[in-house]
Formats: structure tokens, sequence, C-alpha cells
């Protein structure tokens, strides 16, 4: 798979696109807004296998001994996500990867850095 970075070091502005193989596709993302301790949001962009495009919105609260983290995507349903709906449930679809994506971000926030 082949990644690029590009615009804001970090933060607004801050690119992520990647290409590759039938099953990663190509997108890429772009972070539009980002308020220190409590949200960042950004622009999710599907070019293959299909287009289409969503927001995406990690909120973060504070929770004892730690944060909780709500992750969150919307956008217009296109043709064929209405086709794919009729046969598979949306959350059952990408739901694994967001749990997956939650617990690797939870894994990185506890780490030692030292």
């Amino acid at each position: 798979m082949q990644r690029t970075f590009s615009g804001a070091d970090a933060g607004v502005g801050a690119e992520y696109a990647w290409s590759g193989n039938r099953k990663v596709g190509e997108g890429g993302m772009e972070i539009t807004d980002a308020t220190e301790t409590s949200k960042i949001e950004m622009r999710l962009e599907f070019i293959k296998p299909f287009k289409a495009s969503s927001t995406n919105v990690f909120s973060l609260d504070a929770a004892d001994g730690g944060t909780n983290v709500t992750w969150t995507m919307t956008g217009d349903q296109t043709f064929l996500t209405r086709i794919m709906g009729i046969f598979r449930s949306m959350d059952k679809a990408i739901g694994p990867d967001f749990e997956k994506g939650l617990a690797k971000l939870g894994s990185v926030a506890t780490a030692d850095p030292g």
C-alpha cells in the first residue's frame, strides 16, 4: 500500500491518502476541525473500489481515570450504499473496523512513551 502525507504537519489541514490493492482501495482524509481535548473532525473520501465521502468525528469526554471517545461517521447515501444497505447492515459492515480502530487508539493512548 502506498501512503502519502501532505498539508499541515498536524491539526487542521493535515492530509493522509492511500492507494493499494482491491482490499485496501484508494482514498484520503483531511482534518477539517479540531478543538483541543474535545473534538477532531475529518473529511473522508473513498475513490476505489467505489466513490463515497463522509465526515468522521472523534468526540472526547473526560471520564474517571481517562477519556471516553465517541466515533461517528455521517455522509450522504449514494445509490450503491442504499443497495448495499438492503443486503447488509452498515453497522455490521463497518462496526468491526470501528471497534478495531478504537481498540488500537486505546492501546496507543495508554502506551508508555519511555
